[in-house]
């Protein structure tokens, strides 16, 4: 976020000095650049680089997984303060899950138990654990279970979670149930 800030100020100021260039050189010419110029050509840097970075914060952060890791869910964004994103939709939250990792429970191997990153700009990345069942099709939020549970995995998250279905066109139910198995 820092990194952020410094680099909207050097595109204001950039931008700024750019609009002094144009300032000094029309006084050569004999003509007066208006004084609103420089703040105009500020503001012009600092709203092109940030619809830039959120135009570019998807592909950048996707860049940045570690293999294995992969997008299953994108959520594409318009706003009435962002003219713009009703052209061309902004994503600004996607979820990742962790295909590589995700493991066949050995009393069930219907049971996968699978880790979904969900991403939002400007926030923290959420780790949240998950069962899906690859019968059912469906998935429900993981709860450790309490030291010397007897219950089986299924049993746990009947007590402890609620399934919420899948359909077998989700790409989480594509990515754990298919194309991971052998």
């Amino acid at each position: 976020m820092l990194f952020e800030f410094i680099a909207t100020m050097a595109a204001a100021f950039g931008m700024a000095g750019l609009a002094l260039i144009i300032t000094h050189l029309s006084k050569l010419s004999g003509k007066r650049a208006p004084k609103w110029l420089v703040p105009l050509f500020a503001a012009i840097g600092i709203f092109t680089f940030q619809i830039h970075q959120e135009y570019n914060w998807y592909s950048q952060q996707v860049s940045k997984l570690p293999a294995g890791v992969e997008v299953v869910k994108t959520a594409e964004s318009r706003t009435w303060f962002r003219p713009w994103s009703y052209v061309k939709p902004q994503i600004l939250r996607f979820i990742a899950a962790d295909i590589k990792n995700a493991r066949v429970q050995v009393d069930n191997a219907d049971m996968h138990l699978v880790t979904l990153y969900l991403f939002e700009r400007r926030r923290s990345v959420q780790k949240i654990p998950q069962v899906i069942d690859c019968a059912a099709p469906a998935r429900a939020d993981y709860i450790l279970p309490k030291a010397g549970s007897t219950l089986s995995l299924d049993e746990h998250v009947q007590q402890t979670s609620t399934w919420h279905p899948l359909t077998k066109a989700d790409s989480l139910f594509i990515r754990v149930c298919t194309d991971s198995n052998p």
